[in-house]
């Protein structure tokens, strides 16, 4: 019996990242390679955060082998979960890292936008704050540049400072390929088909500022980011106005018809 304990223990700190990667609710953190957890650089500060740090660092790097209880193992465990989420913050940052986590977003790991506009935009997760125990993870949509509580009560449990608050905007710095084209388009408010004066007052507003806003950012030679729909709306108003002049030149063929008509009549 003591035996078959000892194996079940071996097995289990042998892969503990690999159980703690493929376990449910953690979806969203990736593997940290073996050398950058044993480069004691990366760890720095770390010791006085994570209570039984040493033991939680064993049981990481699949070091640990010490006969504990099982109140013991369960708190070298969770300072061992929390002690993974704080060296993630870093590692994700880093040019592994990244490489890692945006291929978790390519594949929508994190989920999609749901917000209707963004047409299922790929979420990132992200931090509000670097310091632990202050906020739950959160999900960021480039698209519409908000973010959203994940779906899944697993989720919402995971610390956003194992991720931070710059992760999201470095990794679109390192790949800006990634980057989704920004959209004007929004939810306009209607009743029977007219739109609510408050919400289009307030509509009209914004539009206002924000072509401001744009002509400041052109006079400067920066882009606004929103140029494709630009385009396509200057050639959507370049279309309605040939309509119009078609349908003006047609009115004056006729007016110019009319007297010779009268005539033969």
């Amino acid at each position: 019996m003591d035996d078959f304990a000892s194996d079940t223990d071996s097995d289990y700190t042998s892969y503990w990242r690999d159980w703690f990667i493929s376990s449910r609710g953690n979806e969203y953190f990736c593997e940290i390679d073996e050398d950058y957890l044993t480069d004691r650089f990366n760890l720095t500060g770390l010791n006085t955060e994570v209570q039984y740090y040493q033991y939680a660092l064993d049981l990481v790097t699949d070091v640990f082998d010490m006969e504990v209880d099982d109140d013991m193992r369960e708190q070298i465990e969770k300072s061992a979960r929390h002690l993974y989420g704080l060296v993630h913050a870093r590692y994700v940052v880093t040019t592994r890292g990244l490489a890692k986590m945006m291929e978790k977003y390519k594949q929508g790991v994190f989920g999609k936008c749901p917000r209707v506009i963004c047409e299922s935009q790929h979420l990132l997760p992200m931090g509000q704050h670097d310091v632990p125990n202050m906020s739950n993870v959160k999900l960021y949509c480039a698209k519409c540049e908000d973010i959203y509580n994940p779906k899944s009560s697993r989720h919402n449990t995971i610390d956003g400072a194992y991720f931070g608050t710059s992760f999201h905007n470095i990794l679109f710095q390192v790949y800006p390929t990634l980057m989704p084209q920004k959209t004007q388009r929004r939810y306009e408010p209607r009743i029977y088909g007219f739109r609510v004066h408050a919400s289009a007052a307030l509509m009209r507003w914004q539009e206002e500022r924000r072509e401001a806003m744009k002509d400041r950012l052109r006079q400067r030679g920066i882009e606004t980011g929103f140029e494709d729909e630009d385009e396509g709306e200057e050639e959507v108003e370049s279309e309605e106005e040939e309509g119009e002049d078609a349908e003006d030149g047609i009115d004056d063929m006729f007016e110019g018809q009319m007297p010779a008509a009268a005539i033969v009549q």
